[in-house]
């Protein structure tokens, strides 16, 4: 299985994705979308949206999607088996107000 996680960071979404490939132990590419405007450009071009996190697994693209999603797709698509691990931080939320506060002091405009 080929994945590419077109991620920021810090973000509470961002982290939720990477906590589920931990969780499964899915080998995956972490694409750092805000620190380089070629990866986000990417991922906008491939998902059709400005959105994120975006994950690309085997040519199928996720788009705006929770680490909560990206694990019932890949559950419901029989990629990985049900486990009772934790992933170690919430699958499903989004940024804290201090991830909100770091992500500001690096605004990067791409368009």
């Amino acid at each position: 299985m080929i994945i590419k996680a077109y991620l920021k960071p810090s973000c509470g979404w961002s982290n939720g994705v990477r906590a589920i490939m931990r969780k499964h132990s899915l080998p995956f590419q972490d694409i750092d979308i805000i620190n380089d405007r070629a990866n986000y450009a990417e991922m906008v071009q491939k998902s059709g949206q400005p959105l994120s996190p975006c994950v690309e697994i085997d040519g199928v693209m996720l788009a705006d999607i929770s680490g909560e999603e990206v694990e019932n797709y890949l559950l419901s698509n029989d990629l990985v088996k049900s486990s009772d691990a934790s992933a170690g931080v919430p699958t499903n939320a989004g940024c804290s107000d201090e991830e909100h506060a770091k992500m500001a002091t690096k605004t990067i405009r791409f368009f």
